[in-house]
């Protein structure tokens, strides 16, 4: 399970492409400041995702939410981030627009990195799909495997320049391609598990009646 948690989330956040966008958006940053918006906009990513691992449960109880529906829905929201990018374009769940960047005093690190491109719907959909069970051990995984991949991004952000440098424009063309259909499979998956689920509940409730 920790490897198809962590797999999931590189293929959601996909940090070599998301190194191009953070070059861009600090272009007109010092290293430092680059590094002090890297450590914020990953930590509020991390804030974010642990808060719907915990409070995943709750929230499904508050609405009335089922297990089955999350993973219906959220092997749809991840299937078409990874549809966009297995054609070599971003989703508007995952990117952001030339607005967003208009204001160079704008705190950059909250939005648009930490939400939506590093912690958007598709991340935050994977997380409760894997930690929605309220198994300690499995909302623990979910964390840890999520906390892993910001490391890797805060090395990737951090050395950006050079890694963008080396790879190339069709490096992260070919990289955002593969994570895009490693995406749309992760989706696939959660949905066949999804439609699975819904009519194992829909027979329990049949059977009940």
């Amino acid at each position: 399970m920790a490897i198809t948690v962590f797999m999931g989330f590189f293929a959601m956040m996909n940090p070599i492409a998301n190194t191009a966008v953070f070059i861009g958006m600090t272009a007109n940053k010092s290293q430092q400041q680059r590094k002090n918006t890297t450590v914020k906009a990953l930590l509020t990513a991390f804030v974010i995702i642990t808060s719907f691992c915990f409070l995943g449960k709750g929230i499904f109880e508050i609405f009335g939410i089922t297990l089955p529906a999350l993973r219906l829905s959220g092997g749809i929201l991840v299937f078409i981030v990874g549809y966009h990018m297995l054609h070599g374009s971003s989703s508007k769940l995952h990117s952001h627009s030339a607005s967003d960047t208009g204001d160079e005093d704008k705190d950059i690190a909250i939005s648009p990195l930490a939400l939506p491109i590093l912690a958007g719907p598709g991340t935050i959909a994977t997380a409760m799909n894997y930690s929605a069970s309220g198994q300690i051990l499995h909302i623990v995984i979910t964390i840890i495997a999520f906390a892993l991949l910001c490391l890797i991004t805060f090395i990737c952000f951090l050395y950006g320049a050079k890694l963008i440098e080396k790879i190339g424009e069709g490096g992260i063309s070919i990289t955002t391609r593969l994570m895009g259909l490693i995406l749309t499979i992760i989706g696939t998956q959660m949905f066949i598990q999804g439609v699975h689920d819904a009519y194992l509940l829909f027979q329990g409730s049949a059977i009940t009646r």
